[in-house]
């Protein structure tokens, strides 16, 4: 079944980590055990192109993610806004060089869209996946008026935060609410058009959002508190606020939001695929409706296969999702709809003409 996974940060793994996705999976792992690659999320990838293209992954969100960082002994992030933004367009043109060689289609208008689903339904087999530019962090946005140039390279979905706080306001693991430079940059995203991902805001800056914007919000990646009971996840009130707004809500396949009192490279995994089932269950429950919820698996993003649920060795395992949903219940129409119309609608209504 077709898929539209809302988060993917293919750029970190091309330009960051250093990948090929032309390549398979097991031939990226091999590449890097050879190599004697130990860090976490080393060894253990999970997506390629070529495997993307076996589990029918046809469209997706795919990241501008340079993250500041304040500490200089560290492995991910950049220690200034200009290195941050440098990195964004380093990861624009990794896009556009994927799109020269065929394996990516930029959509950036609805007419793209539904162009796109056209061609995929006619040619799976040869359609390039289709890809919605998203920022997750707007640490490369200089000042708030930097989104205009980002837009004009097709940004269309942006998060403000990240994990602590930015310059802009405050995202998980923080209770820092928004900053004052949030503030014209909200503006200047909704005369835009670009839809505001309310993944990894902090509870507080979370709240404020929702005072201070009045445009299309969605939650890309962002599993149920009930579940792993930690801030990363929202709360049923988050998840309704969200819903309210006619957002859609993607699941994530990182175990620490879907396994209680998980710790990275510490504890074993015990969960399974079915809890993203549940999770999926509690959004439609809160809903009333199966409108709102999709995939937002967040694989490969700074993770290996050794922080999934312990039946998913490579993205195309997302397949098991739609029997999952069977077995409690959920009609054809409806997983179709989870596995991938929902995010067509929502970006069918956000995206510009």
């Amino acid at each position: 079944m077709l898929i539209f996974d809302a988060h993917l940060d293919l750029a970190l793994n091309g330009v960051d980590w250093n990948r090929d996705l032309r390549c398979d999976v097991s031939e990226l792992r091999a590449q890097e055990r050879a190599l004697g690659m130990k860090d976490p999320g080393r060894a253990g990838c999970t997506l390629s192109f070529p495997e993307l293209r076996r589990g029918e992954i046809g469209v997706c969100l795919s990241t501008l993610l340079a993250r500041q960082e304040r500490e200089i002994n560290h492995s991910f992030g950049w220690t200034s806004p200009a290195t941050c933004y440098a990195m964004a367009h380093a990861h624009l043109a990794w896009h556009r060089a994927m799109e020269r060689t065929g394996y990516l289609c930029a959509i950036r208008t609805r007419s793209d869209l539904e162009q796109h689903f056209q061609n995929y339904a006619t040619n799976p087999d040869i359609t390039p996946l289709g890809f919605i530019q998203t920022m997750e962090g707007a640490d490369p946005l200089l000042v708030p008026d930097t989104v205009d140039e980002f837009h004009e390279h097709g940004l269309r979905a942006i998060g403000l935060t990240h994990y602590g706080a930015n310059r802009y306001g405050g995202g998980t693991l923080s209770e820092v609410g928004l900053a004052i430079d949030a503030i014209p940059l909200l503006k200047r995203i909704s005369e835009l058009g670009i839809t505001v991902d309310m993944t990894h805001l902090s509870d507080v800056a979370f709240w404020q959002v929702l005072d201070r914007f009045d445009g299309r919000i969605h939650a890309s990646h962002q599993n149920s508190r009930r579940l792993a009971p930690w801030q990363r996840q929202f709360s049923d009130e988050q998840y309704k606020a969200v819903i309210e707004r006619n957002g859609v809500i993607g699941m994530a396949l990182d175990v620490i939001m879907l396994q209680p009192g998980y710790v990275r490279h510490v504890s074993e995994v015990t969960v399974t695929m079915d809890r993203v089932a549940e999770n999926i269950d509690i959004v439609c429950q809160l809903a009333g409706n199966t409108r709102h919820v999709g995939i937002g698996s967040d694989l490969d993003g700074g993770f290996g296969v050794e922080q999934t649920p312990s039946d998913l060795d490579r993205i195309s395992d997302l397949q098991r999702i739609p029997d999952l949903l069977r077995k409690r219940g959920y009609v054809e129409a409806d997983i179709a709809g989870i596995m991938h119309g929902n995010w067509r609608r929502f970006f069918s209504e956000v995206l510009p003409e």
